[in-house]
């Protein structure tokens, strides 16, 4: 029943976010809002427990969603063999792009934590280890 539950809540922020990215016309786009606003309701212990019982459940049942990819692929098949080479070019670079950026953004946020940049592990370890000893 948490994973039905913590599903009407993912709903509701979704259209919450589309409410108010029409509403206000806002210049993002209205799922971004709605991950958002649940990022701010995330705080709370009792949507925590549902929404994490439905990312369990779609976690399970993620190859699932990749069916419909598949079957459109599988139906423009003629397509996909015209522009072969230049879907390959799209997605390797698109991938590429996406990584760095996540890179460094990581990279940015880790600059706060003591200015250590580089995020070593090792060094929040042995930072980590020698305040509890003091």
């Amino acid at each position: 029943m948490n994973a039905l539950s913590g599903f009407a809540i993912l709903l509701l922020l979704q259209t919450c976010g589309e409410l108010l990215a029409r509403a206000l016309q806002l210049p993002f786009p209205a799922p971004v809002i709605g991950l958002l606003l649940l990022l701010l309701v995330l705080r709370s212990a009792f949507v925590q427990a549902r929404v994490g019982a439905v990312a369990d459940f779609l976690l399970a049942h993620l190859s699932l969603l990749f069916v419909p990819v598949g079957v459109g692929a599988m139906t423009h098949l003629d397509l996909v063999a015209h522009l072969g080479w230049r879907l390959v070019l799209v997605i390797v670079l698109s991938t590429w792009i996406g990584t760095v950026v996540t890179a460094a953004v990581l990279r940015w946020l880790l600059r706060g934590d003591g200015g250590n940049a580089r995020g070593d592990v090792s060094t929040h370890a042995a930072q980590g280890s020698a305040e509890q000893r003091s």
